[in-house]
């Protein structure tokens, strides 16, 4: 196989930055999820339920945060200094994060259309994974649960096919982008990730941990937010077990430092 695409998320649930290169930390890709959007109490704030979070066009810069979204003026987001830590929640998660100044929460208020901060991980050594499947002493940044994604464009291809054939055909085909990977490679047979249990990638080496449960956010167009049935029609019907419909599988660096890019043998 070989990896054809290496994806950066700076912001929770926000859009994404491809990379050709990028730097293997413990708790994910260099500067991947480091900040996040919540709501008044510090729970985060989701494209599931703010779909609209998807339009944001995060860029990271040297002192921190370069923020777009087509309907909005630019925000320049400085990493928070000296400010009190807040307490903030990621799914079973409770830690400390820093607040971003007032203006940025404004911001993200009015993309989110509820009352809304943004705060960033000043500590990304803070927050650990799901002990049912990993070590203890493996971290995460504000991804859902795991500090990477990988998906093959061979079983993205065959699940288009699925679509195609499926009561939603004209919804064919779904990007990648949907699924938000931080790795996808090419050359394996559909669906052979479900059996990985540990791969290497260039000279990065990851655990596979889990297969990844999908939610609406599979089903909203990352430009729009629009909604539609695929691809989460598709594998409810093929690909449902445990409760869940599964796409790509979760994985946890064992090589961090290491510096992965595209082209690299995965």
């Amino acid at each position: 196989m070989v990896l054809t695409e290496i994806n950066r998320f700076p912001v929770k649930s926000c859009g994404g930055q491809s990379l050709p290169v990028a730097a293997v930390e413990p708790w994910g890709l260099r500067g991947d999820r480091r900040w996040m959007v919540t709501d008044e109490t510090g729970g985060c704030l989701t494209a599931r339920e703010c779909p609209n979070l998807l339009r944001v066009r995060p860029t990271l810069t040297d002192g921190g945060l370069r923020l777009n979204h087509p309907d909005m003026d630019e925000r320049v987001v400085p990493i928070p200094d000296d400010s009190p830590l807040v307490d903030v929640q990621v799914w079973g998660s409770r830690l400390k994060a820093a607040p971003a100044h007032a203006g940025a929460d404004a911001w993200v208020a009015k993309i989110a259309g509820r009352p809304a901060r943004l705060v960033y991980l000043d500590d990304p050594t803070r927050r650990p994974t799901n002990p049912a499947f990993t070590g203890p002493d493996d971290r995460v940044s504000f991804a859902d649960g795991y500090p990477l994604l990988v998906a093959t464009e061979d079983s993205l291809a065959a699940l288009n096919d699925l679509i195609a054939a499926g009561r939603y055909p004209y919804e064919a085909p779904v990007p990648m982008r949907r699924f938000r990977p931080s790795l996808v490679g090419k050359g394996a047979p559909a669906w052979d990730e479900d059996h990985w249990r540990r791969i290497r990638v260039g000279d990065a080496v990851f655990r596979v941990v889990k297969g990844c449960a999908r939610c609406v956010i599979t089903i909203t167009d990352p430009d729009s937010a629009e909604r539609g049935k695929e691809p989460l029609a598709s594998l409810a019907k093929h690909r449902r077990w445990d409760g869940a419909s599964w796409f790509a599988m979760n994985l946890v660096p064992d090589t961090p430092g290491a510096i992965i890019r595209v082209g690299d043998d995965v």
